[in-house]
């Protein structure tokens, strides 16, 4: 058959990629185990005081590599697939690459210069492979959740500031945001307020937006504030949980809603 009888029109609907990070405790997890029928690949040691089903903890590489071979080729009826977390699992992978090197940084492998950055794609690369099969063949939801950090962003356009960014290296980073349909920046609604500091001096306080510390949201368009993304049209802020999220890519899909 050639390839002009096999071009395809229209959307295709699949289940979707997503990267959810955010500070310590805000909610990540609980947001992890919200997605239809979830089975964690726990790479950290956090999973205890909720209630989901998850993998032994993976103390290498080869063990992530061994859930995601398992779930492609055993039956199941999970229906999404949730990595907690992709920093650490970054962790392991260069853990394999120093014993792989002989070396006890991930900054000395293959002779430093950053290489070392460099090879953990091959393994990022293979770790997007199972989950793509897993998405395509068996079709599950994809989740990876990260830890944020803040990074300061280079802009050409105005002078450099500060933003939320996942805790990976920037060339994982960038290999996962563009791979995954949506990047959600999980966080505490705050404002601000300038208040008078006293000897001519102004400063800016900020206060919870509701309860508990401030209402959870989910990010899901970027800012200088933070990195995030989506390919469904979302443009607003959502409240931090499944049901919003898939709520609004819903509203955004249907023939009345926005396209992105």
């Amino acid at each position: 058959m050639s390839l002009m009888a096999r071009v395809e029109r229209g959307k295709t609907t699949k289940p979707p990629r997503i990267l959810a990070y955010g500070v310590e405790g805000i909610g990540k997890s609980t947001f992890g185990s919200q997605a239809p029928k979830p089975v964690f690949i726990q790479t950290e040691d956090g999973l205890d005081e909720i209630d989901c089903v998850k993998f032994p903890l993976a103390t290498s590489y080869e063990d992530v590599v061994s859930a995601l071979s398992e779930l492609r080729t055993e039956e199941h009826d999970y229906e999404s697939v949730v990595i907690d977390s992709a920093d650490w699992l970054e962790r392991l992978i260069f853990d394999k690459l120093c014993a792989q090197h002989g070396v006890n940084s991930i900054e000395k492998v293959d002779g430093g210069y950053a290489k070392g950055y460099t090879h953990a794609l091959t393994y990022w690369r293979e770790i997007i492979g199972h989950l793509n099969a897993l998405r395509t063949a068996r079709g599950m939801v994809v989740l990876l959740i990260a830890h944020a950090k803040v990074d300061r962003f280079e802009d050409p356009e105005a002078p450099a500031y500060d933003r939320y960014v996942p805790r990976l290296h920037k060339h994982a980073a960038a290999l996962l945001s563009e791979w995954c349909d949506a990047v959600l920046f999980a966080t505490r609604k705050f404002r601000t307020q300038t208040e008078d500091a006293g000897f001519n001096r102004k400063r800016t306080i900020a206060h919870a937006i509701g309860q508990d510390g401030g209402e959870r949201i989910l990010r899901c368009v970027g800012s200088p504030s933070c990195v995030a993304k989506n390919r469904y049209g979302i443009t607003e802020e959502l409240p931090l949980s499944w049901h919003s999220f898939m709520n609004a890519l819903s509203n955004n899909h249907h023939p009345g809603g926005q396209h992105g």
